[in-house]
């Protein structure tokens, strides 16, 4: 690969806009997203940008079909395993919680590698390991082990699953950000994101279909479906497979500090452009992190996107991973009628829900992000989440189930029209590349340890002090994330590259002095 240097520090902001690098060995269209220019409206996507969509949004669909579709498997099991009895209390909770405890872990790994290795070297590794758990979920020997022994195959495949899935998080995120325009960035994440909205739908309508086509056959044995339902999620996901594995490197420059003449370097070039230190760094990576984020102004927004994604998540995970009290309040919780009358209404409830809240509400954030801004929407989106929470919880069980309905709608399109949303494009945004994966997967493992967290207490919690008492947390949560969102600027037309080159120059021309 030819050495490329990035452009100087005067002339920073005029490389931002227009693509002055030459004919590259390697080129993709994606590669031309960063420099693109475009006058039209920002929601309005370009042929490459619906590429990138598509490569990028299928972890995230991945990610909320997994999030619905663990219920009604767990449901089903019920009539596999245990004859309609319910699942051990402990087991449930281990192959519910278990995606969102290896996400965490996939969060952390795949955000440094992705700094560290390069996206290149990165990016498809997370989605091979979503397609070998998928596999291994399928092939559990239901027949041939006893039926905890069956969970807990479950739950470990689940754990690896979710590494993948938490893999994507960060990997995506930077993966689109490199290569966006500053000016439709946010909207690019959003559409990305908005495939959770997505995932849920279609794991809904999944769900209805497959027992439609079960229907002719005896009761039980829709019980069976499950391994159906998980293995769908493999077409997406071998779909977009070999586009993963061959999406070249991005050209956004990336600042490497050098110890003779400080050349700045092309992130893609600094391993192999023998001008640039041969991909020596003055410090090591993990010690560049923590010198950066040693500075207040830079630790300050880590902690706000951290404790800000941390208090989201217990409240959405909290309601979402629970829609069974939702789903009791409108008459589809499934408590009657014979094992298939019992999935299949389940299932419509779920479809419900979220054609409810949880499509429209991810839409109108992409459609305003670029005019309204990450920090008003995530405040507003905080506030009204706290106001429906405090009406569901101080009405609890006085609302009619109208009510009830348009209230819990309103929670869940403020969620998403919200901090849902804009929790994944802040780190994304407001951190320079040499940095932003690692950021992203740190605020992201925060986010879904609030998730198992809430995941792992609402039960117990409610059983002690009241479903309501659950909800006023929630609401305090909601109110809380709006205080800590004020920690962050505002990032809308902020290049994060320029400010840390802006910075760096402001360093050195202090030690000369």
């Amino acid at each position: 690969m030819s050495a490329e240097s990035a452009p100087a520090s005067s002339d920073a902001q005029d490389a931002s806009s227009h693509s002055t690098a030459p004919a590259r060995k390697h080129h993709s269209n994606l590669e031309d997203l960063e420099n693109e220019h475009n006058p039209r409206f920002p929601f309005i996507l370009s042929y490459t940008e619906v590429k990138l969509l598509g490569i990028a949004g299928v972890g995230f669909f991945l990610d909320a079909y997994d999030l619905f579709i663990i219920n009604p498997v767990a449901t089903m099991l019920q009539y596999r395993l245990y004859g309609g009895h319910s699942l051990p209390p402990g087991l449930e909770g281990f192959i519910k919680a278990g995606a969102n405890i290896g996400s965490v872990i996939g969060q952390f790994a795949f955000g440094y590698s992705a700094d560290y290795f390069g996206r290149k070297a990165v990016y498809g590794k997370e989605l091979m390991l979503i397609i070998f758990a998928t596999i291994g979920i399928i092939c559990d020997p239901t027949g041939a082990i006893s039926a905890n022994g069956a969970l807990i195959w479950l739950g470990v495949w689940r754990i690896i699953l979710g590494i993948g899935v938490g893999g994507d998080y960060p990997m995506s995120a930077s993966v689109a950000t490199d290569r966006a325009n500053v000016k439709r960035r946010g909207t690019l994440l959003a559409y990305i994101f908005a495939n959770q909205g997505w995932g849920s739908f279609v794991g809904s309508l999944a769900f209805i279909i497959i027992l439609l086509c079960y229907k002719p056959t005896m009761d039980a044995g829709a019980a069976r479906a499950w391994r159906i339902l998980v293995g769908l999620s493999l077409i997406p996901a071998f779909g977009t497979l070999y586009q993963r594995l061959t999406l070249p490197e991005s050209t956004r420059p990336r600042e490497e500090e050098r110890s003779d003449d400080r050349k700045a370097c092309r992130f893609t070039d600094v391993r192999d452009d023998p001008t640039c230190d041969g991909g020596h760094r003055e410090e090591a990576p993990p010690q560049e992190f923590f010198a950066y984020f040693s500075e207040w102004r830079h630790l300050k927004i880590l902690i706000g996107t951290c404790t800000c994604w941390f208090l989201l998540d217990i409240a959405f995970y909290g309601i979402n991973l629970n829609q069974n009290v939702v789903l009791q309040q409108i008459g589809f919780d499934g408590s009657s009628g014979t094992p298939w009358e019992r999935l299949f209404k389940i299932g419509v409830g779920s479809l419900i829900i979220t054609a409810l809240g949880f499509v429209p509400g991810y839409y109108v954030s992409v459609l305003t992000i670029e005019y309204l801004g990450r920090k008003w929407i995530q405040i507003q989106g905080f506030l009204l989440a706290a106001l429906f929470l405090g009406i569901l919880a101080g009405q609890f069980h006085e609302l009619s189930t109208p009510a009830f309905i348009v209230c819990f709608a309103f929670l869940q399109f403020f969620f998403n029209f919200g901090a849902n949303t804009t929790t994944y494009c802040y780190p994304a945004e407001v951190f320079p590349t040499k940095f932003r994966a690692s950021a992203h997967g740190m605020s992201a493992a925060c986010g879904k340890a609030g998730a198992i967290l809430s995941a792992l207490a609402f039960n117990s919690l409610s059983k002690q002090i009241g479903t309501p008492a659950v909800l006023w947390i929630f609401f305090g949560c909601c109110i809380a994330g709006a205080g800590f969102t004020l920690l962050l600027p505002e990032v809308r037309g902020r290049d994060p590259d320029l400010v840390y080159e802006e910075e760096l120059r402001e360093r050195r021309a202090l030690r000369h002095d």
